[in-house]
């Protein structure tokens, strides 16, 4: 196994091993996609990936991090959001999306604005999460979730997935991490509650395992899902990756193809051993101890890191942030760094190393069974 090998899984066929995670843009009005987006996902497409995933796309409006979110909520929304995807498809790359919903760290200015709550006077709302516990002094106090607000937000991540299926995407990616709705719920830091789903690890995980049995009712059997985990939360008491392994072995008999292993974000002030690679080991254990696949994310910037990854079958997938912010064509550079013969755009062939292939134009696929009556997408 290594960087530039094909992937199966499903019905998708992966070029290669290296996706763009998804990276907060904080770039939209009311959850629209806009030409930012189309340029900012589009580019790392030409760029070489095998998967492209959208920022975190929340499934309700007040599921948004900022009021300057992505959001897949309303119907209306498609239309950007599957020109985008038609664009990725035609590059090669498989159009992926994160589905999203912030919890208590909703209704937040953009980081550079600063970390701190938007009142509702200025277009913020108040959050939900498990028990009403804010993130931090700076954050809103939010309101516990009732039976039914839980239902609700089941059902939106299942509307949510219709939508995305309708405007083309391949790979949906659940966002159970980094201090999230849903993990808020896994944590017992950020969950107090005393009903089905607090308490237990069987309760505090019920909500992620309702929300994948949602979305993949929703979701075609062909198409790949994805689940972001955090890991740990690097804090004595909270979840841990004990838990991260027995809840992958879970996921896997419900449709679950591949965990996209994170941590942290529960709580501020966590000490997190930032180094290279830090989040590898975490990747490595739960494929090990669950055979199920394993996305390995978190300061990976080298050819040669990447590689070893994989040939040391820690992951089967790399996903990359801040190294395509610096260099969208990242994974045509390392091609021809470490030996492998990959096509580029034929547009581009004039900087390409001799002897490169161009790229041949990928026709976009039927999606009409997207359309049928068992996909259909009720009014927003």
């Amino acid at each position: 196994m290594h960087l530039f090998e094909k992937l199966e899984i499903r019905g998708a066929t992966l070029r290669n091993r290296i996706a763009v995670s998804p990276m907060c843009q904080y770039s939209s009005t009311d959850g629209f996609a806009n030409d930012w987006h189309l340029v900012h996902l589009g580019s790392r497409a030409v760029g070489g990936a095998a998967v492209v995933f959208t920022e975190a796309s929340a499934v309700l409006a007040e599921g948004r991090i900022s009021p300057q979110d992505l959001g897949i909520y309303k119907n209306e929304h498609m239309e950007m959001l599957a020109r985008i995807a038609h664009f990725i498809r035609g590059q090669g790359a498989i159009p992926g999306i994160q589905l999203a919903h912030a919890g208590r760290k909703g209704s937040t200015f953009r980081p550079w604005e600063g970390a701190r709550a938007v009142p509702v006077s200025e277009g913020g709302w108040i959050p939900v999460a498990p028990s009403a516990i804010s993130f931090s002094d700076s954050y809103a106090l939010p309101v516990a979730l009732d039976t039914n607000g839980i239902r609700f937000a089941v059902q939106a991540f299942a509307d949510a997935a219709r939508r995305t299926c309708e405007a083309g995407f391949g790979i949906i990616e659940i966002h159970a991490a980094h201090g999230y709705l849903i993990h808020e719920f896994l944590s017992p830091l950020s969950n107090q509650r005393t009903d089905a789903y607090g308490g237990s690890f069987e309760n505090r995980t019920r909500l992620l395992r309702e929300v994948v049995g949602a979305v993949r009712k929703a979701w075609p059997d062909e198409n790949p899902l994805f689940v972001r985990i955090s890991a740990t939360d690097w804090i004595e008491g909270g979840w841990d990756l004990g838990q991260s392994i027995e809840l992958a072995r879970q996921l896997g008999p419900l449709g679950v193809d591949l965990i996209d292993c994170s941590s942290g974000g529960i709580l501020p002030g966590a000490k997190i051993p930032i180094e290279p690679g830090y989040q590898v080991p975490f990747a490595a254990e739960i494929r090990r101890g669950t055979g199920i696949l394993t996305g390995a994310v978190g300061l990976i910037t080298s050819a040669a890191q990447a590689d070893a990854i994989l040939r040391e079958e820690k992951a089967d997938v790399v996903l990359l942030a801040r190294e395509f912010l610096r260099q969208p064509y990242w994974p045509l550079r390392v091609a021809h760094e470490l030996g492998f013969p990959v096509s580029w755009p034929a547009q581009y062939l004039r900087a390409a190393p001799d002897g490169t292939p161009a790229r041949e134009a990928v026709a976009a696929p039927d999606l009409k069974r997207c359309m049928s009556e068992q996909h259909a997408i009720p009014e927003s």
